[in-house]
């Protein structure tokens, strides 16, 4: 399962997107499923992440909207809350028939170790645990929280070891390798099932492209 945040509709071939800019993508809608209708449980993103892998509403999972922020969104970084321990989720429900459960990417349902992904049903992690905050793409002390399961191997709010690979324009690239082996180990196991959520950081703001994406786009960046 992909998460891709804040895509509109029209930004892909496959729905009129005129400069053609998404072939895996329109050849992925072509080869398999295209669903035209759906609905989400929240326009932000922690509520909808949230209802995603619970399968209830906002205002039932404890993600719900109050003023101009999702509650529990986790904006800005003393923002404490998380998913609750009472919540039952998806890779929960999955490991329990036998399935090996990867996230990589940004899991936006608490920042602090006790919320993060492994305490609930995922066993493997490779991504960040909330918002990037600026300065944004820096590269000499990336601000890109990203973990390797409980391991931190980018930067966050305090000093650990940095790798620089991290800045927001490396992102995508290197979440994209990671699900790539972690497909290809699983294919070594034959008939075990697994369960591979990549919930990649673009398309969400603040928007970067790799350095072998910089401005090949008809639309910018």
């Amino acid at each position: 399962r992909g998460v891709c945040v804040q895509m509109g509709w029209g930004d892909l071939g496959v729905l009129g997107q005129p400069a053609e800019e998404t072939p895996n993508l329109d050849r992925m809608a072509a080869e398999g499923m295209l669903f035209p209708n759906f609905y989400t449980a929240s326009p932000l993103c922690s509520p909808a992440r949230a209802s995603l892998l619970t399968g209830r509403l906002p205002i039932r999972n404890g993600f719900y909207t109050t003023n101009a922020h999702a509650r529990n969104a986790y904006t800005p970084q003393e923002i404490v809350g998380g998913i609750s321990d009472a919540e039952l989720l998806l890779p929960e429900l999955l490991k329990k028939a036998g399935y090996t459960n990867k996230i990589i990417g940004k899991w936006h349902l608490g920042h602090r170790e006790h919320f993060h992904p492994l305490r609930h049903g995922f066993d493997q992690w490779f991504g960040a645990p909330n918002c990037h905050f600026g300065p944004y793409n820096n590269m000499v002390k990336p601000n890109i929280p990203v973990y390797n399961n409980s391991e931190m191997v980018g930067r966050y709010y305090e000093e650990f070891d940095i790798n620089l690979k991290t800045g927001e324009s490396n992102l995508t690239q290197i979440y994209l390798q990671e699900a790539l082996q972690f497909i290809r180990d699983q294919a070594l196991k034959k008939l075990e099932p697994f369960f591979l959520y990549w919930a990649i950081d673009a398309t969400h703001a603040p928007v970067y492209a790799s350095k072998s994406f910089l401005k090949t786009s008809q639309r910018g960046l």
